[in-house]
């Protein structure tokens, strides 16, 4: 739609193709009572696009990939599997899939909402990395929602 607020570059609206896959993911995912954040580190060197939390504490790790370059530059994402019972791609409906590893989750989004084609194989978090996990998760959306109601506090205090 390129009158589409949420996709034209002439709205303060506007959303990079990643970022509106993550839209779509977070609204689909909320359907099914999972929490997100975005942009999470879960560890040094690491960022998720998505991080969703579950209504029984399951963690999923979604990676949004808007091109073929976008997905064949990613070196990384096979860290993010020690952080997430299940691993899944976000990618648009053009998106060749082929492409993408037949055991992690797929899942089909626009900036609007998404669909689960196939679910990531299960892999549960050990204990000790779940409580790691669950508290950075806390700690990341508190800090978003304490920026979004104190533009100068940070997580290093408050800049004057």
């Amino acid at each position: 739609m390129p009158d589409d607020p949420v996709l034209t570059e002439q709205s303060h609206l506007f959303l990079q193709p990643g970022r509106a896959l993550a839209r779509g993911v977070s609204r689909h995912l909320l359907g099914h009572g999972f929490v997100t954040a975005e942009e999470l580190v879960p560890a040094p060197g690491l960022r998720v696009d998505v991080m969703a939390v579950g209504p029984k504490g399951e963690v999923w790790i979604i990676e949004c990939k808007s091109s073929r370059t976008d997905y064949a530059t990613d070196r990384k994402w096979h860290r993010y599997l020690d952080w997430a019972d299940r691993f899944f791609w976000a990618v648009g409906p053009d998106f060749p899939t082929e492409l993408l590893p037949s055991e992690t989750g797929l899942i089909i989004a626009d900036a609007y909402d998404a669909e689960i084609v196939r679910m990531g194989a299960a892999s549960p978090l050990a204990g000790a990395r779940r409580k790691a996990t669950l508290l950075k998760f806390a700690r990341h959306a508190a800090l978003r929602l304490h920026a979004y109601r104190d533009p100068g506090a940070g997580p290093d205090g408050v800049t004057p």
